[in-house]
């Protein structure tokens, strides 16, 4: 097959890009930017384009298919050559169950977890040589690729983004993919741009709940209300199958979880990585990983990348960073690195970099996010502000939001830098939560910091 992609550069599509390579498709892409680390995993396959732009010259009746990224916009040259031939233009998801659509489909949703679900899951069929076709949002230590698409492997999972398909199809990525076993892990409000109700963005997930292929199987975290409101109430015959946190305990910093066999010492922590942990071992089994094989590889899953990942450790400090930006994870990840130093003073920082995040409305849904820190800091940039078109936000907005008297607040970089860099951090924990830089913060250097 001959296929182009409209903005290959993206994260996402990059990925797709070259696992299509690996199948031996012929494959060729545009984008008017391309940033590291895509730029050169394209070049080294030869699909880096020669020049960055739109050039509608590529698009001919050769192309087999055209895979639009949601980085072109819906007037983009090259869509609109691609629309006159009448060739066949596919969104990213749209394409992936073009791919699988003679496979078991195991689809991972959720506002929040699901790409440290889908990396467990995938870290289990790894340890024991299982070959799976996957999607995932993050780099995994062994994997080279973050798509893998092959004609043989029966089962690929897929990571449910409830974002927007493309820039022409404004439907959720993850009602796309007809599930035939799913996992729906929580449900909080995100994406307030796209969804700008609470009601609307829970309707995405009934939505998904109900495209499961009849049959098949969802596995539910029942903590969370909302999420066993939707999966309950839905009329679709499919197996309803709830889970919940396991047993724990955390000792001297160490977290055991409650085996048959008894405690077994687990290298990620925290009470919402324990639910994920619960949410994926129903998935391997499903899969068919027992129980005892599933504890066996899960001991050894250090965490998917950027998802409270140690950057630094000494005698008596440790600093951890975090992709989480929208409340329920930044809570959770809040309380989740104070439960395992619960003896240490934990400093956490927190970049609102994010549409929802900067809208002065949604501030308020951050409230108590960061109550489980003994010192409390949020940056945001002004510039990122004006950026995203949004009504700037000050602090007094902030410091209500949180409703924490002592929270410390910055919005210039240098500052904030010079603040970080001024404490001594012997017995303290440092968490830097963000899915930005703090406008340019070189996290080598925080190392450090680290005693």
């Amino acid at each position: 097959m001959n296929v182009h992609f409209i903005a290959i550069g993206g994260s996402a599509m990059h990925n797709l890009a070259l696992a299509l390579y690996h199948k031996g498709y012929k494959v060729t892409g545009s984008d008017d930017e391309i940033f590291e680390p895509s730029k050169s995993r394209l070049a080294a396959k030869g699909l880096l384009p020669e020049a960055f732009g739109w050039f509608p010259e590529k698009i001919n009746s050769v192309l087999d298919a055209v895979v639009l990224g949601m980085h072109a916009k819906a007037d983009n040259p090259e869509l609109l050559k691609a629309q006159s031939l009448g060739l066949k233009i596919y969104s990213y998801p749209e394409f992936l169950y073009e791919q699988s659509k003679n496979k078991t489909r195991v689809v991972i949703g959720g506002s929040h977890g699901k790409t440290t679900i889908t990396s467990m899951i995938l870290h289990v069929m790894h340890y024991h040589d299982r070959d799976v076709d996957y999607m995932v949002g993050a780099q995994l230590e062994g994997f080279d690729v973050m798509v893998k698409l092959t004609e043989t492997n029966d089962f690929i999972v897929l990571e449910g983004d409830e974002y927007l398909s493309s820039p022409i199809d404004r439907r959720a990525k993850f009602h796309l993919y007809k599930p035939n076993i799913a996992l729906l892990s929580g449900i909080a409000w995100d994406h307030i741009n796209v969804f700008p109700t609470y009601e609307n963005y829970v309707e995405q997930f009934k939505i998904f709940v109900d495209s499961i292929v009849k049959g098949g199987s969802i596995n539910y975290n029942e903590e969370d209300e909302e999420v066993k409101r939707v999966v309950e109430a839905s009329e679709n015959p499919i197996r309803k199958i709830a889970y919940q946190t396991p047993e724990y305990t955390v000792e001297n910093g160490e977290t055991y979880l409650e085996t048959p066999e008894g405690p077994m010492p687990i290298e990620v922590f925290g009470k919402h990585n324990l639910n994920n942990l619960a949410g994926a071992k129903w998935i391997c089994q499903h899969m068919g990983i027992d129980e005892d094989d599933f504890y066996e590889a899960i001991s050894t899953f250090k965490g998917a990348s950027k998802r409270l990942e140690k950057i630094a450790e000494g005698k008596t400090s440790v600093a951890y960073k975090d992709f989480a930006h929208s409340p329920s994870k930044v809570e959770a990840t809040t309380k989740a690195v104070k439960e395992q130093y619960n003896d240490r003073h934990l400093l956490a920082c927190l970049e609102l970099h994010t549409y929802s995040s900067l809208n002065a409305e949604f501030l308020k849904e951050y409230k108590g996010a960061l109550d489980a820190a003994d010192t409390a800091v949020v940056f945001y940039s002004p510039h990122a502000v004006e950026i995203k078109k949004l009504e700037a936000v000050t602090h007094q907005q902030i410091a209500e939001a949180f409703e924490r008297d002592d929270l410390i607040i910055y919005t210039n970089p240098d500052e904030f830098k010079a603040f970080l860099f001024e404490q001594d951090l012997s017995n303290k924990i440092l968490l830097l939560m963000s899915s930005g830089n703090y406008g340019g913060l070189d996290f080598d250097e925080v190392k450090n910091l680290v005693k």
